[in-house]
């Protein structure tokens, strides 16, 4: 293995960058070639089904069989003159990632030949087998059936030689089994709701729209090195290694100058991003070596989940064309920043106002107040909902440490629009609420122009943080789904704003004014939201008992945050858009998930100890007593002589010593694990039982990494991993 490790080592230090042709036109000209989009439909669609199709889009109707059939000849049509053979449903089933069937596009013609041939059936309908995927108990193995079926909304694009069209996936009796159905609905949830808010404000909001920036971190690894790490290969982590003596601690990678084999990675990766349509902005190093990011220009939420998604998957597809790997666990190395993925979420009206920008007069700033004093209720009421969408058992390792937020969900406003709200709640409705939308600081320097000061500072700490016209949700880790912590979000914001309603229309029937119904019940949230607000640093200890005092979920344990999604406030808050037996069905889900992953874990780390560690271990001690037993032959002296050697000798004994122990110890707590019958509690069980083994033999491990001969280390070390690009 260590001839392995150096092999790895020595191709990836000797690694070209690798050439990439640019595309010879703009961007503008080739941006979303691939994809079956507006411009596409007006040359492949007649005028009446162009118009048809998007009137359904628009208003959220079913399209029906006759409209599929049109769409479909002409999504054939120019799926055919772009090389396309083959079609498939494209879904994202509970697994994080995304789901395909390839058909091709052909039938037999009745003489015993073929045509191409795609219906209006094949598009709008199609059946994968659902009790091959999570279900939570939904489905049997005995029970296949389930039904994929075309999302309109997000439009069909080209992989290779395949057209993949967004679905969602449902079960034969209508439950969910993906993320994009409850996404949808919530969208839909939270879209009539904001409107009917509106009204108070501007009679013309037909609908709201909500949208998504994502922001993408990930770290880059060779693949020989990859290759090297079993553990990198099989769980995404390393699951032992010491600290490379330099990391990040000179802050010097954070914005520097990307290396170049990275960035003809990025480039190709843009090219294809941009030909799918996928609407790719922002580059540049993270803060841990060998860390990155790619950030898009926003997108309507569901298309820019569509997109993440698929990004993620060109990501990895370009990174092994350019001899990389690239890593999408929350954290893949310890001792560094871990990768996240902040959604920056905010909600615009049909008429172009985006609601979390403060206006220009009194009435815009009320609407603006109203917006933000209802997410931070919602927020709030659900801060469990929240902290169990974004829970994995990868990213737990990643909250409350290297600056990513804590496990306790909390809002950041900032000063200014804190004071704002302080403000209100003492006013009365005849005051004025004054928001400046940008302030200006003058550093005395001639040539440097004036900086515009934004209405809120920044808060690294802060897991769901206001950031000027929008929220940013910064928990959600790197590997995820996004659209599990919107749908959570949206359902949750859409809840809120309904019961706001209803409260001020039963005080303006009992004879209040529209102002003074709206004033007393923002007031009143206000201060029931207070509890949620905080500008501080969460990482403070002082912070998780001030938390705790608050009455916020500081629960910390996985499997237990989960218990959340089926609270009585997260059943009403998910009415309309996830039933409490699909909510019980996606906690099993979560729990089975998240015992496999830590079970896989735990078989790695054991595998490595035992056959990788240990013999190399062993292999040094031995060297060690030859030299002691040969310094006895020539010298008296040979005990101070070979003292060193005996420290040595001694520490590797009770290291490999502990990890036999432990790493038995291990397996023996994970068989009663897999003895308990009720998933939950079997989660909770290697939570509790198994998952600490991880950490004590992992201590015990990188103790030897110190001692061994480095010559004769098996794994690629952290400065190899982290360094070689």
């Amino acid at each position: 293995m260590s001839k392995l490790r150096f092999k790895a080592v020595a191709a990836a230090s000797n690694r070209k960058p690798l050439e990439v042709v640019a595309p010879t036109r703009k961007t503008s000209e080739y941006y979303g070639e691939k994809v079956f989009n507006r411009n596409a439909m007006a040359k492949y669609l007649s005028k009446a089904t162009f118009k048809a199709l998007f009137d359904a889009i628009d208003k959220g109707s079913t399209v029906d069989r006759g409209l599929a059939e049109h769409v479909a000849a002409g999504m054939r049509m120019w799926a055919l003159e772009n090389g396309v053979t083959h079609y498939t449903h494209w879904f994202h089933p509970l697994t994080d990632g995304t789901a395909e069937k390839h058909d091709a596009f052909v039938e037999h013609d009745g003489q015993g030949g073929m045509i191409e041939e795609f219906s209006g059936k094949l598009l709008a309908q199609q059946e994968p087998d659902a009790s091959s995927f999570p279900s939570g108990g939904l489905r049997n193995t005995f029970e296949a059936r389930g039904y994929s079926a075309w999302d309109p909304s997000s439009p069909a694009f080209i992989m290779g030689d395949t057209l993949c069209i967004p679905t969602i996936f449902i079960s034969y009796m209508g439950e969910a089994l993906d993320y994009k159905t409850p996404l949808l609905k919530s969208l839909a949830a939270i879209g009539k709701a904001t409107a009917d808010v509106c009204h108070y404000f501007n009679k013309d909001v037909k609908s709201a729209i909500i949208n998504l920036g994502w922001e993408q971190e990930y770290f880059l690894v060779d693949q020989d090195l990859y290759s090297a790490r079993p553990d990198l290969a099989l769980t995404g982590r390393t699951l032992m290694s010491h600290e490379s003596a330099k990391n990040q601690q000179l802050e010097d990678h954070y914005f520097g100058s990307i290396p170049l084999r990275v960035l003809k990675f990025m480039e190709e990766l843009e090219y294809e991003s941009y030909a799918l349509g996928i609407p790719v902005k922002t580059r540049h190093n993270e803060v841990a070596p060998n860390q990155f990011e790619l950030a898009p220009i926003y997108e309507e939420c569901n298309l820019a989940v569509d997109h993440n998604l698929l990004l993620m998957s060109i990501m990895d597809q370009v990174a092994r064309k350019h001899s990389f790997r690239v890593l999408f666990h929350e954290k893949p190395f310890r001792g560094i920043n871990g990768s996240g993925k902040h959604n920056n979420w905010s909600i615009c009206t049909d008429t172009g106002i985006n609601l979390l920008s403060p206006g220009k007069d009194k009435v815009e700033n009320l609407r603006f107040i109203t917006f933000v004093v209802n997410i931070l209720a919602a927020v709030h009421k659900n801060n469990g909902l929240l902290k169990a969408s974004i829970s994995s058992a990868t990213n737990a390792h990643r909250l409350g440490a290297n600056e990513a937020p804590p496990a306790i969900i909390s809002v950041f406003l900032g000063t200014q629009v804190s004071d704002i709200l302080d403000k209100f709640e003492k006013s009365s409705v005849k005051d004025a609420i004054v928001v400046d939308n940008k302030k200006q600081i003058s550093l005395g320097v001639g040539q440097i122009p004036e900086i515009l000061l934004d209405n809120t500072d920044r808060n690294r700490t802060s897991p769901f943080a206001f950031t000027g016209n929008r929220f940013e949700f910064r928990a959600v880790g790197s590997s995820a789904n996004c659209a599990s912590g919107m749908t959570a979000l949206n359902a949750s914001v859409a809840e809120q704003l309904v019961v706001f309603k209803s409260e001020v229309d039963t005080l303006i029937k009992g004879g209040k004014s529209k102002e003074e119904a709206l004033y007393e019940v923002l007031k009143k949230y206000i201060k029931e939201s207070r509890p949620i607000r905080f500008n501080g640093n969460g990482y403070s200890d002082e912070w998780k008992a001030e938390a705790n005092k608050r009455k916020l979920d500081c629960e910390t344990s996985v499997p237990v945050i989960y218990d959340s999604y089926t609270s009585k406030q997260s059943v009403k808050t998910f009415h309309g858009i996830l039933s409490e037996v699909e909510l019980h069905a996606r906690n099993e889900v979560k729990w089975e998930t998240y015992v496999k992953k830590i079970q896989i874990e735990s078989r790695v780390l054991g595998d490595l100890a035992l056959n990788h560690i240990i013999p190399v271990a062993i292999s040094y001690q031995s060297i060690l007593l030859t030299n002691v037993a040969k310094l006895k032959e020539v010298s008296l002296d040979y005990k101070q002589l070979g003292a060193e050697q005996m420290r040595l000798i001694e520490k590797i004994s009770t290291h490999v010593n502990s990890i036999n122990a432990k790493v038995h110890e291990m397996v023996d707590a994970r068989k009663a694990a897999n003895n308990i019958e009720s998933e939950r509690e079997k989660a909770i069980a290697y939570h509790d039982n198994v998952a600490p083994y991880l950490d004590e033999i992992r201590y015990h491990v990188d103790k030897l990494e110190l001692i061994v001969d480095n010559e004769m280390w098996p794994l690629a070390k952290y400065r190899e991993l982290l360094f070689i690009r």
